[in-house]
C-alpha cells in the first residue's frame, strides 16, 4: 500500500468517499492500513481538500488516571477513550462533541484490528452534509437500480448475491448513501460478510476461505452435530450437553468470512445511480417466497427505526461520553432522528415499492427467480 508524506514529513493515506467525505490516516503502520482496508476497502485516493476525518496513529497512548465508563470505554480529565474494537483490546480517543462539525481527529494506538466506530462516524459525517446513510443494499440489474432494505439479518445480502450471480452490478452493501434529493445513491466498497451456508450458492467462493477458517468451521459443525445428537437422545438437560448448548451460539457467529465485493461481482461496479425500485426483504414462517406491492412511505417509516437500531452501538458510547462530560453537548447527535426522517421521507416519496417475504434459510436461485420479474422497468412489471 502506497503512503505519501506531507510537509511535516508524516506518512499518510487518503480516502475520498465520492467527493463528499474525506478520510486521512496519518502515520499508519502496514497493519493499521490493512485494518482500515478491511473497513473501507482498498479504494484510497489522494485528497485535494482538507479531510473531514483525520485518524492519527501512535505507537502508544498513555492514559494515566483513566476512569472506566462501562467495560469498553474510559475517560481522563479531558478525553474519552474506546478500549475495545472487533472483540479485541484497543485504545482510541474520540471527541464525540466534534462529530458532525467540519473536522474531527481520532487518535488510535497502532496495532488494533479496526478503528472503533469508523463506519458510524463516516455515516454521521455524510448525514451532517445532508446525505442519508441507510441500512440497505443496492444493485443495478438490466438497467434498473434496486434498493434492498429490511431489518438486520432479513435477507438483503442474500438478495444482493442472488442477483450478482445473474450479472447485476454492485452499488452498495450494508450502507447505501442517498443524496438529499434522492437522485443519487452510492456505497462504500467495504468487505461483504458471507455466512458458510451462502457458499453453496456462490461458485468458486470456497477457494477464498483460508485453511484455518475451514478447520474452525468443521469443528463448530462437529460440535453442533454432537449437541443435536445428544439432544435427540433426550439428554438436553445433562450438564455437559447443556454447557455445550450455551457455548454454541457465540461459536456459530464465527461461521463467516468477509470478502471484497469485486470477488462476487467480477468487478461489475456502478459507482453512482438514481434509485428506481425499493424492496423490503423479510423472512416469515411460511414455506414459500411472496412479493406484493406496497406504499414506499410506509417502508420509510419502518426504515427510520432500522437506522436507529443500527446506531445503537455508537449511541451507547455517546451516552457514556455524556456521562463522562455532562457539560459537553452535541446538538447534531441529539437530533439525529428528525434529521434522518426529513431526508428519508423525501427520497422514498413516490418510489415503486414491494415487500418480499421468504422462509429461512432459502434458495438463492428461487429468490432471484421470484424477484426478477419485478425488477424490470415499471411499464414492464409482470402482475
Amino acid at each position: 500500500m502506497t503512503t505519501r508524506k506531507n510537509t511535516s514529513n508524516q506518512n499518510f493515506i487518503d480516502y475520498d468517499l465520492h467527493g463528499v467525505v474525506g478520510v486521512r490516516l496519518i502515520n499508519p503502520t502496514e497493519k493499521d492500513a490493512r485494518a482500515v482496508v478491511g473497513q473501507l476497502g482498498p479504494a484510497h485516493v489522494p485528497l485535494e481538500r482538507k479531510p473531514d476525518i483525520t485518524i492519527r496513529f501512535q505507537e502508544k497512548i498513555d492514559t494515566p488516571n483513566l476512569t472506566n465508563a462501562g467495560l469498553h470505554a474510559g475517560y481522563t480529565k479531558d478525553d474519552f477513550y474506546i478500549l475495545r474494537s472487533s472483540k479485541a483490546p484497543a485504545k482510541a480517543r474520540i471527541p464525540f462533541d466534534e462529530i458532525g462539525n467540519d473536522h474531527i481527529e481520532i487518535l488510535c494506538q497502532s496495532g488494533m484490528r479496526s478503528v472503533p466506530l469508523l463506519i458510524a462516524i463516516i455515516n454521521l459525517t455524510f448525514l451532517s452534509k445532508n446525505y442519508l446513510p441507510l441500512h440497505a443494499s443496492a444493485f443495478k440489474y438490466n438497467g434498473t437500480n434496486i434498493v434492498l432494505v429490511g431489518w438486520a439479518k432479513g435477507g438483503k445480502t442474500e438478495a444482493l448475491i442472488s442477483f450478482a450471480n445473474n450479472g447485476a452490478h454492485y452499488i452498495a452493501d450494508e450502507w447505501t448513501i442517498f443524496s438529499a434529493d434522492g437522485q443519487q445513491m452510492f456505497g462504500i466498497p467495504e468487505p461483504i460478510r458471507l455466512w458458510d451456508w451462502h457458499f453453496q450458492y456462490i461458485p468458486g467462493i470456497e477457494k477464498e476461505v483460508k485453511s484455518q477458517k475451514k478447520i474452525l468451521f468443521k469443528g463448530i459443525h462437529f460440535l453442533d452435530g454432537v449437541h443435536r445428537a445428544f439432544c435427540g437422545m433426550g439428554m438436553r438437560k445433562f450438564f455437559p450437553v447443556k454447557m455445550l448448548g450455551e457455548a454454541l451460539p457465540p461459536l456459530k457467529r464465527q461461521l463467516n468470512i468477509r470478502i471484497l465485493p469485486e470477488k462476487l461481482f467480477d468487478n461489475r461496479f456502478c459507482k453512482v445511480a438514481t434509485p428506481d425500485k425499493l424492496f423490503m426483504i423479510m423472512s416469515h414462517q411460511e414455506p414459500d417466497i411472496r412479493i406484493e406491492s406496497c406504499n414506499a412511505m410506509e417502508i420509510a417509516r419502518q426504515m427510520l427505526s432500522s437506522n436507529e437500531f443500527e446506531q445503537i452501538p455508537f449511541m451507547e458510547f455517546y451516552y457514556a461520553y455524556k456521562f463522562a462530560f455532562p457539560d459537553r453537548q452535541n446538538d447534531f447527535l441529539d437530533n439525529l432522528k428528525d434529521h434522518m426522517a426529513a431526508i428519508l421521507m423525501r427520497i422514498f416519496d413516490g418510489m415503486d415499492a414491494y415487500r418480499v417475504r421468504h422462509p429461512y434459510p432459502f434458495s438463492f436461485h428461487e429468490l432471484f427467480k421470484t424477484m426478477q420479474p419485478f425488477c424490470e422497468k415499471k411499464q414492464e412489471v409482470m402482475s
